[in-house]
C-alpha cells in the first residue's frame, strides 16, 4: 500500500482479527474479515458492524448555520427538524455531483455534514466559502472522530443492549426514529447515534470519540455482530440500488443522470449549481441509471461497454455477484431510450453477454425495521 495512508483508531483490532486491509480514499481500511459473502449474509440475516471512520465529519455552527447548509447543498433543509437527517448533494456550478451525503440537524445552530472520504476536502471548501460572510463557523472534525455502522435485522436489539451497558440508558437505539438521531455520552465521551446506514437494513451509525471507539467495537462484537469490511458494504449497497460516488455519481454527471434528482429542490432561493440544474432538468438526462441482470453467470464489472442492436448505449458503473440472489447484478448508465424490460449486450472481456434491463433495486428491504419478502427485480419493471 502507498505510504502516508491514514489509519482508523480501530486498525490494531482489525489486524488482530485477521482483516485484509486495503487502500481506500487515502485511508488504510478493512476490506474483509471472514469473507465478503459471509459478512454480507450476516448483515442481511442478523447483524454486522463496520468501521467507517474514513467518512468525513464537518460541523457547521452558529446563527446562520442553516443558511450555509441551504446554499451549499441541493435539498431543502428548511423542513428538517432538530434531531433529524437529510440526504442531499453538493454540486459544482456546472451541475455535476461533487458528493452525495447526509446532513444531520443536531439543533438550529448546529449541523453535521458526513461526506464521502474522497470528497471531504471539497465539501469542506464549499461550506467554508459559504460561511465566510455569515455568522457561522465550519470545523473539520474528520480526524477527531471515529464512526461505526451497526446494520442488520438484529442491529437495534444489539445496540440497545450495548448502549445500556455503556450509558445506563434503556432502548437508546430502538427509541430513535428512522433518519433521526440523538446525542448522548458513551463511555463518558460525547457521541451521536443516528438511525441511518448504507445497506438497506435496519441499523444505526455512531459518531464517537476515537478513544472510546475500541470499547464500543468490542462490546458490539461481543454481542454477536460480525466484523464487516468495505467489500460487503459495497455488495449490500448494490443489491438495494444505492449509488456510490465515483461510480454512479461523478462531477461529470448531473443528479438527474445519476438517479438522485429527487434530492434537488429547485423551488427555493439560489444554491450552488442551481442555474445549471434548472437547465439540466429542462434538457432532460442524456443518460440514466438502470439495473442489469446478466443472463449468464459471468460477473459484469465497472467500465464494460453496453450495446443494443450493435450501437453503444452506455457503460457499466458498478457490478458484482449478489450473495442474496446468487447471480450477477450491475448498475449501468444507459441512454434514456433503453427502458426496463429491454435486452442489451455487455462486452465481458471481448465476449458479448446478454443482460436484462431492470429498474433498481434488485432487492427490496425496509431499513425502518420490517424487511419485506425478497423479490427478484424482474418482477418490478
Amino acid at each position: 500500500m502507498s505510504p502516508g495512508l491514514r489509519s482508523t483508531p480501530l486498525e490494531a483490532r482489525h489486524v488482530a482479527e485477521g482483516a485484509t486491509l486495503g487502500e481506500f480514499a487515502g485511508w488504510r481500511m478493512p476490506i474483509r474479515f471472514a469473507g465478503v459473502v459471509a459478512e454480507h449474509r450476516a448483515v442481511r440475516d442478523d447483524v454486522g458492524v463496520f468501521d467507517v471512520s474514513h467518512l468525513g465529519v464537518v460541523e457547521v455552527t452558529g446563527p446562520d448555520a442553516l443558511g450555509v447548509i441551504a446554499e451549499s447543498f441541493t435539498n431543502d433543509p428548511d423542513g428538517v427538524v432538530d434531531g433529524a437527517s437529510q440526504y442531499t448533494l453538493c454540486c459544482d456550478p456546472d451541475g455535476g455531483v461533487v458528493d452525495d451525503l447526509l446532513v444531520y440537524r443536531v439543533d438550529a445552530g448546529r449541523w453535521l455534514a458526513i461526506p464521502n472520504a474522497a470528497n471531504t476536502a471539497a465539501v469542506l471548501g464549499v461550506l467554508t466559502a459559504s460561511a465566510a460572510d455569515r455568522r457561522a463557523e465550519v470545523r473539520d472534525r474528520s480526524f477527531d472522530t471515529a464512526l461505526l455502522a451497526v446494520q442488520g435485522p438484529r442491529s437495534l436489539e444489539v445496540l440497545d443492549d450495548v448502549l445500556e451497558g455503556l450509558t445506563g440508558r434503556d432502548h437508546v437505539a430502538s427509541a430513535i426514529g428512522f433518519l433521526h438521531l440523538t446525542e448522548l455520552e458513551v463511555a463518558g465521551a460525547p457521541a451521536v447515534v443516528a438511525r441511518t446506514g448504507y445497506t438497506g437494513e435496519p441499523g444505526a451509525e455512531l459518531i464517537l470519540a476515537p478513544d472510546v471507539a475500541g470499547e464500543v467495537w468490542d462490546a458490539v462484537r461481543g454481542a454477536g455482530a460480525a466484523a464487516c469490511g468495505l467489500g460487503a458494504r459495497d455488495t449490500l449497497r448494490m443489491e438495494v440500488g444505492f449509488p456510490l460516488h465515483g461510480h454512479e455519481l461523478t462531477r461529470q454527471v448531473t443528479p438527474y443522470e445519476g438517479g438522485v434528482g429527487w434530492a434537488v429542490k429547485l423551488d427555493r432561493p439560489a444554491f450552488r449549481g442551481r442555474d445549471a440544474l434548472v437547465e439540466a432538468k429542462e434538457r432532460g438526462p442524456r443518460r440514466v441509471i438502470r439495473g442489469l441482470l446478466p443472463v449468464g453467470r459471468r460477473p459484469v464489472r465497472e467500465g464494460m461497454r453496453v450495446t443494443a442492436d450493435g450501437d453503444e448505449v452506455g457503460v457499466v458503473t458498478s457490478g458484482t455477484v449478489s450473495p442474496t440472489l446468487n447471480r450477477p447484478i450491475a448498475l449501468a448508465r444507459l441512454a434514456p431510450r433503453i427502458e426496463p424490460g429491454a435486452t442489451v449486450q455487455v462486452d465481458v472481456r471481448g465476449r458479448s453477454e446478454d443482460a436484462e434491463v431492470v429498474r433498481p433495486p434488485f432487492l427490496r428491504r425496509d431499513p425502518r425495521g420490517t424487511p419485506p419478502a425478497e423479490e427478484d427485480s424482474r418482477d418490478r419493471r
